[in-house]
């Protein structure tokens, strides 16, 4: 039995196996691209290690595909056997009934599993990072904050898993509304880990929520060493980038984000096709033609119509099929979320059915310029679209579609009322967006009438 880079037992017997799992831990807690290969050299030395076979399925059932549930349910059963044919831990062990928990239908169950091993390893950063990715895709925030806080006295600052514990405190106190805290914990967790793209993303969320682009700018501005070495989700910092940059009004800048950047690879991970969809919608909402570019990212979201892995991919998706015109790939794809909303039992049956259904005919009703229809069905689903699952700042796209439903409707009271509660949750700041849309409503309701008023 050897210990790994975090104190933790690992059912390994060579030092090159022990490396390789330490090296595929961190890459995982900084988003490194070289995650996937990191982990493959440990199964290739170790194929019966139980505890990588069942972080594989993990992290294959995180890229929200159907096509990849075999490969997650092979890792299980790769997993399984391993435990019959060589010990394994307790916590090891634990990692495997997550991994099958999920499958079965349920990830919050495989959270509850992985927050058991932090109750007897609270130092075990790889559970600590899981539990965390997992709740994110569940829209669960207070429950991130929850688990990071709970573990946090078990770490000193020369712990290796520390700057990456930071970051994921920082990112759970912005999304729970603790701007401040949040801010200096994303500081420090960069200053601790230096490749934690994960805390510094965390402040770049703050500066979104509370308005201040240039300040966001500032942040990330010649940091982008902390991203380079990321995944795909170094589109996503870039993303961030772009906003900054659409809210201060800078179109060319935000487009050349995108080209150059965000859709560079025209990748078909549901990620990166959030990040392009939000975007351009946002782009469209401020009256910007941003020409041809929805028809690379229609043609992948043609393709994934029947996936229904995650309500949040599939607005996404929806967006897409909209933004090109695609009318009958997007009542195809409305009418599967609405199905697997009527028939499924699972967690993820539960999401297409509260907010998705609601969600899916308001995104299309705004797509055919339905606007009254649009405001009522996404106003609807408003209330519970936090379970889509993603970050404030992601689903603020649907939160202005909804806000200019109304205004496109002429239901300027209720779109009014839905923009103080955004401003509210946003610090009371007011951004780009809300300022422009108050001048809107001011514009509707045209010049006061001061013959009208009492005496």
């Amino acid at each position: 039995m050897m210990h790994d880079i975090f104190g933790q037992q690992a059912s390994l017997t060579k030092a090159s196996t022990l490396n390789h799992w330490n090296a595929t831990q961190l890459a995982f807690l900084a988003h490194g691209a070289a995650t996937p290969d990191r982990l493959a050299a440990v199964l290739a030395e170790a194929p019966d290690f139980a505890h990588a076979q069942a972080v594989k399925g993990m992290f294959y059932l995180l890229l929200g595909r159907r096509e990849l549930l075999q490969t997650a349910q092979t890792a299980l059963t790769a997993a399984t056997q391993a435990i019959k044919d060589a010990p394994a831990t307790p916590r090891e062990t634990r990692y495997v009934e997550a991994l099958k928990t999920w499958l079965d239908g349920s990830p919050s169950g495989a959270v509850q599993l992985l927050e058991q091993v932090l109750r007897d390893h609270p130092d075990d950063t790889l559970s600590m990072k899981l539990s965390q990715a997992i709740r994110f895709v569940l829209g669960d925030c207070a429950g991130m904050r929850r688990s990071v806080e709970r573990v946090l006295p078990a770490y000193d600052p020369k712990h290796p898993g520390h700057g990456y514990l930071l970051g994921c405190h920082s990112f759970a106190l912005e999304e729970t509304g603790e701007y401040e805290r949040a801010e200096n914990a994303g500081r420090q967790a960069l200053w601790t880990a230096p490749d934690d793209a994960w805390g510094l993303h965390a402040v770049a969320h703050v500066h979104d929520m509370t308005g201040n682009a240039t300040k966001g700018l500032d942040w990330l501005d010649g940091r982008e060493s902390a991203w380079a070495h990321c995944n795909n989700f170094r589109f996503h910092v870039w993303w961030h980038k772009a906003l900054m940059q659409l809210d201060l009004g800078r179109i060319d800048e935000a487009l050349a984000l995108y080209d150059q950047q965000i859709r560079k690879d025209h990748t078909d991970d549901y990620r990166d096709i959030s990040n392009g969809t939000a975007l351009l919608m946002r782009l469209e909402l401020e009256g910007v033609d941003v020409g041809n570019r929805w028809e690379e990212l229609a043609d992948l979201s043609a393709a994934r119509t029947e996936d229904g892995s995650l309500v949040f991919a599939d607005l996404h998706y929806l967006l897409a099929l909209n933004g090109d015109g695609r009318q009958a790939d997007a009542t195809r794809l409305v009418r599967r979320i609405c199905h697997d909303g009527q028939t499924g039992t699972s967690e993820t049956a539960r999401r297409m059915a509260t907010p998705g259904a609601e969600a899916a005919l308001g995104l299309q009703a705004f797509g055919e310029a339905r606007y009254a229809q649009a405001f009522a069905h996404l106003a609807r689903a408003r209330p519970a679209m936090q379970l889509a699952g993603g970050s404030h700042a992601q689903r603020d796209v649907f939160e202005r579609m909804t806000i200019d439903a109304g205004l496109r409707a002429g239901l300027l009271d209720q779109a009014e009322h839905i923009l103080n509660e955004r401003q509210a949750q946003r610090g009371g700041t007011e951004d780009g967006y809300c300022a422009a849309r108050r001048d809107l409503i001011a514009a509707g309701r045209g010049p006061l009438d001061v013959h009208s008023l009492p005496a």
